[in-house]
């Protein structure tokens, strides 16, 4: 099997416990290892200084992530109030500027997703595998956003993050989960062990799909650091930008079956338009009863600096694209 997750190679060791004040104001409530740990009781000018002149600068977790405080930026100037929480970080500047609620914590929906496919990314050493799906990844609500896939059907974990990304497949998701960790249980370990190394302090996660559970929820900040993440794997950006997608695998039978899977984006569909000048890359969109319409997306604005934009809990459609929409020519721009 490819695609794996070994614990011991992921782990990392706990050499600094942090608040991640910088980053966040609600305080610690457990022991967490970062990719980029450092002493943050050596962070006076005099070692800084000393740190200079010795060529051994600290290398700071935060030093290339937009940070920002709790309170409210741009509110007052847009439709704030059709969601619950938003958030748009320039990624040339590193700087945060929209900000409505980014560090509640919410139900992220199939935004679940970003991390699923991260997560696929980074341990899968081989796309083209041959993933069958079991009865448990087939047995989705049919009201639920599936690709329609059926147990015993044979396609490759290429074509399944495709399905999960633009068709937004519960079944996808959880045989992407059970080929890369064996169970949805273990690889729900996997992504808050990941979340956590990203410096997602406000994220617990339950499934690889987002539907409810009280258990699952992130933070508008916290999909900002797992989606900036996601984008430096261009394959990962390939995957969102893509509109529609024709697959074709078998079924339990040997029998082919094709499918054209439309990306759920209204800005890829062409049922949304963005603000002049802004070049839409990508996103992903995820909508339930508890977690509202949500969309977090990668834009450039007209200036080509690269944007994230994020709304959480919108109460419709139509008012997360409105919201969207004034976040970014109003404050990306």
């Amino acid at each position: 099997m490819k695609c794996t997750s070994n614990s011991h190679t992921r782990k990392k060791r706990l050499t600094a416990v942090v608040c991640l004040a910088a980053l966040l104001i609600t305080g610690c409530g457990t022991d967490v290892s970062l990719e980029q740990p450092y002493d943050v009781y050596e962070t006076t000018a005099e070692a800084g200084i000393a740190a200079a002149s010795s060529g051994l600068e600290k290398s700071y977790f935060s030093e290339d992530l937009c940070v920002a405080d709790d309170f409210p930026l741009g509110t007052d100037e847009t439709d704030s109030q059709v969601a619950e929480g938003a958030g748009a970080f320039n990624l040339a500047t590193n700087t945060v500027v929209y900000a409505k609620n980014i560090y509640e914590r919410l139900y992220p929906a199939s935004t679940t997703k970003i991390l699923t496919a991260y997560l696929a990314l980074k341990y899968c050493t081989d796309l083209d595998q041959m993933v069958t799906v079991s009865e448990y990844a087939a047995d989705q609500a049919s009201d639920s956003s599936v690709c329609g896939l059926k147990a015993g059907d044979v396609m490759s974990m290429r074509d399944l993050l495709y399905g999960m990304m633009l068709r937004s497949g519960n079944d996808a998701a959880i045989a992407i989960a059970e080929a890369i960790s064996g169970s949805v249980e273990e690889f729900a370990s996997l992504m808050n062990e990941e979340a956590l190394a990203l410096g997602a302090t406000q994220s617990h996660f339950v499934n690889p799909n987002g539907l409810p559970d009280e258990n699952h929820y992130t933070s508008v900040y916290d999909l900002y650091l797992m989606f900036r993440a996601a984008l430096e794997n261009e394959l990962f950006v390939d995957i969102i930008s893509t509109k529609s997608y024709v697959v074709s695998y078998t079924d339990a039978q040997g029998n082919p079956v094709e499918q054209n899977w439309e990306n759920t984006n209204q800005y890829l569909s062409g049922h949304s338009e963005p603000p002049e000048g802004f070049q839409v890359i990508g996103g992903k969109t995820g909508t339930t009863g508890d977690a509202g319409y949500c969309l977090v997306l990668y834009s450039l604005n007209s200036s080509g600096q690269p944007i994230i934009s994020i709304v959480l809990k919108a109460d419709g459609k139509s008012n997360l694209y409105l919201l969207m929409n004034e976040m970014l020519a109003g404050f990306a721009n």
